[in-house]
């Protein structure tokens, strides 16, 4: 019995504690912040540390003050813990009153709360809400069209996933170039407890192309308009952004806040923080009908089912078509008409913390938003300018925002302990083959390669071209990696048709290539360009996934196979086209041989035609290629003939043959089990005999290679005994396919690579 009282009055004191240590400091901090018989506000909104009035001595004092804020604060979190031990010890505890487990840590809440008192004046309630369940799906709708916008989802869906620890499910409004780059990108990112759904923003144009509108997202900018219409009727609440938002939270804790709503209220908005809607910025500045400031469309929290209830769709319609009449277009897209609703019907908004949504437009306000750096929440690239825009803290916004452009996503493939994955397919196909494979085999890591899923983000750059209408245009396609980039320019003077390129690169180099091609008139100058970057991951150099990568994805019935260390000779595309034509490639199995050569020389004269080449050849400028290391490789090109030959002529394939060659887009693909150096190439020949094609070599057809410094992976395959011993497997198993797959045919293969 004395055990109980005692516990009763140790559970009465802790609660006395809670209760009175807060009001008397707040009264003390209140008593201390009077100046001059006036209260001085301690609101980051209100102080003004310019003025005259504040000297050094009330800053340190203020300062004083803030620091014992945040120690009381600190020592009532710590009573609020013990007080919620003792009531789990009660007697009430035991009689079925379980507790949830849930993503957010305790005691955020309160110190979210506090702030977002003191910021944006919202009334908060004391102790934490237990507002996100851990393995609830938090649903985000993000509008994005075109290559530039599809690059923006990623860093945003970055930093979504960097702090997340809940499944999520993403909406994506997309066009059809937008479709297709992220749904290859997110279906090769293959990242746990991630959900995709795509919805056709083309078809949704006619929903909204009747709104004149000034501002440089276009159409697609009006589009968050129809959301209750284009999202599935079962959803009842999404988190609705723009592509230019970076967060540096957890998305749940803003998913919580739909927890706030009360009556009414259907839209979580920020309020503007620019002088936009106030009007006068500038001589006949006439913005939109808005409530005070106007709200920020970059973040807005939906409650969809209640918004379909009241009938948005007609309300919406109805306020633009009225305010059309006078305003004849909008200036901020769907933002505009946002706010001409509220401004009617106020009640429908309930205003965000200003932190969720830091805007960096011109003439913004933001830095009333924050005091350090912990206040942050989400960050919106709002201007035009983007990363150039104009502000205080821009640096450590811009590195922050760099920090998940360069961010290896490889690394966001992190399971969600305790919440159970969607099954996919392609994920249990692949532990199912990688299970198969045995890890004390020596070629492990050479095996495994072949089943690895690169990151693939397709068309990393605009790309716009439409084949010739006559069915003879030609693709050059390739792969590098960044030490190949210097090439690019050269390529593109000597080649002015169409070029598919895989390139290999980290998150970090992309960003540099991005810089690189940026910073080219050449390469900016050329739309026909498709830059398709497959991301790092594992040892090896995947060339031959590479190869197939670029070839996937061209948009003309022929391509030249060519690599990135060759310059094709001036005006070779125009004569492929013809010889296309005239060799009847639409209806024959042909491969189109363009003989290589090369130069020891870092700085050569081109030759402009056969006949100038011929005489480099003879003075020793240039050499067939690898005459003097692997003659085999290009040998049967037979160049002696070629050195006369005024007609395309006829060749038989031999072993370990190599040549660049023009086929048909539907070939067959290179195989992926050769990584690095050596036969990759060759396989692929050996592949296109089996299949019956005919090997061409054209007469008056050249390409040169030009130096450069040894590769990795020849390095590797040079120095390292187990690499040529895996290497000798491969081939064989490769030729044991060969003979399975192609049966009698196949054998001359085997026969071949003995006598060699």
């Amino acid at each position: 019995m004395l055990g109980i009282c005692r516990g009763r009055r140790k559970f009465l004191a802790a609660s006395l504690t809670v209760l009175f240590v807060p009001a008397i400091t707040w009264i003390y901090l209140f008593a201390g912040n009077f100046e001059d018989g006036k209260p001085v506000s301690l609101s980051p909104l209100e102080s003004q540390p310019h003025s005259p009035r504040y000297t050094a001595s009330s800053q340190r004092e203020r300062e004083s003050l803030e620091v014992r804020m945040r120690e009381v604060e600190e020592e009532n979190r710590v009573l609020r813990k013990q007080l919620s031990l003792a009531q789990s010890h009660s007697p009430a505890h035991h009689r079925g009153n379980h507790s949830k487990t849930y993503s957010m840590e305790e005691g955020t809440g309160d110190s979210e709360s506090l702030r977002a008192g003191i910021v944006a004046g919202n009334s908060s309630e004391c102790g934490q809400q237990p507002a996100v369940e851990k393995c609830e799906t938090i649903h985000v709708a993000i509008v994005c069209a075109g290559y530039n916008a599809s690059r923006d989802v990623v860093t945003l869906v970055k930093s979504v996933l960097f702090h997340r620890r809940n499944p999520l499910h993403f909406h994506l409004i997309a066009d059809a170039i937008a479709k297709q780059i992220l749904a290859t990108l997110f279906q090769t990112w293959m990242v746990p407890a991630v959900r995709i759904d795509f919805y056709d923003a083309d078809e949704l144009k006619s929903e909204v192309s009747w709104i004149p509108n000034k501002h440089y997202s276009g159409i697609y900018g009006l589009m968050k308009l129809v959301l209750t219409k284009t999202l599935p009727s079962n959803l009842e609440r999404v988190i609705v952004l723009d592509t230019d938002i970076t967060f540096a939270t957890d998305i749940a804790e803003l998913w919580a806040v739909f927890h706030k709503f009360k009556g009414q209220q259907v839209l979580g908005l920020v309020e503007n923080q620019s002088d936009w809607y106030l009007g006068n910025l500038w001589k006949n500045h006439r913005p939109w009908p808005a409530l005070g400031r106007g709200y920020n469309t970059g973040v807005i929290l939906l409650l969809l089912d209640k918004l379909r209830k009241m009938k948005w769709e007609q309300m919406w319609r109805l306020t633009a078509e009225r305010e059309l009449m006078s305003m004849l277009s909008t200036s901020l897209a769907d933002q505009d008409i946002f706010n001409a609703v509220i401004k009617q019907n106020p009640f429908l908004v309930y205003q965000l913390p200003c932190f969720w949504n830091v805007q960096l437009s011109d003439h913004t306000r933001s830095e009333q938003c924050y005091r350090d750096v912990s206040d942050l929440k989400v960050i919106h690239w709002n201007s035009p300018k983007k990363l150039r825009v104009k502000n205080k803290h821009v640096e450590f916004f811009r590195n922050l925002y760099l920090t998940f452009l360069e961010y290896d996503g490889n690394l966001l493939r992190r399971e969600l302990f305790g919440c159970p994955s969607e099954t996919d397919i392609n994920s249990e196909n692949l532990q199912k083959q990688l299970s198969e494979l045995d890890e004390d085999d020596l070629c492990y890591e050479f095996r495994r390669e072949r089943f690895t899923v690169h990151r693939t983000h397709l068309y990393f750059l605009h790309y716009e071209y439409e084949p010739a209408s006559d069915n003879t245009d030609v693709t050059l396609v390739a792969q590098l990696s960044m030490d190949r980039l210097q090439m690019l320019e050269a390529i593109c003077k000597h080649w002015e048709g169409p070029i598919s390129l895989a390139l290999y690169l980290s998150d970090a180099e992309a960003q540099q290539f991005l810089r690189y091609a940026q910073g080219s008139e050449v390469l900016m100058s050329r739309h026909n360009v498709g830059y398709h970057i497959v991301y790092k991951e594992g040892q090896f150099y995947p060339v031959n996934l590479l190869r197939n990568v670029a070839m996937k994805h061209i948009s003309t019935p022929y391509m030249f196979l060519s690599d990135i260390d060759f310059l094709p000779m001036y005006g070779l595309y125009e004569y492929l086209r013809k010889s296309v034509i005239q060799l009847d490639l639409a209806n024959t199995k042909k491969a189109l041989i363009v003989p290589a050569f090369e130069t020891l020389r870092y700085r050569l004269s081109f030759p402009k035609s056969k006949a100038e080449l011929l005489s480099m050849l003879d003075m020793g400028t240039l050499f067939t290629f690898r005459y003097h290391v692997w003659t085999k490789g290009h040998a049967p090109t037979n160049f002696a003939k070629w050195r006369t030959a005024t007609i395309p002529y006829r060749v038989e394939w031999e072993a370990d043959f190599e040549p660049y060659v023009v086929v048909r887009k539907d070939c067959p693909e290179y195989d992926r089990r050769f990584v690095g150096f050596g036969w990759n190439k060759v396989a692929h020949i050996m592949e296109l005999d089996a299949q019956e094609y005919e090997f061409t070599v054209l007469p008056n057809a050249y390409m040169i290679h030009m130096p450069h410094a040894p590769s990795f992976d020849i390095t590797k395959f040079r120095s390292n005994k187990q690499y040529r011993i895996c290497l000798k497997t491969l081939k064989e198993e490769f030729q044991q396919d060969m003979s399975r797959h192609y049966g009698f045919a196949a054998l001359k293969y085997l026969t071949a690579e003995n006598n060699s």
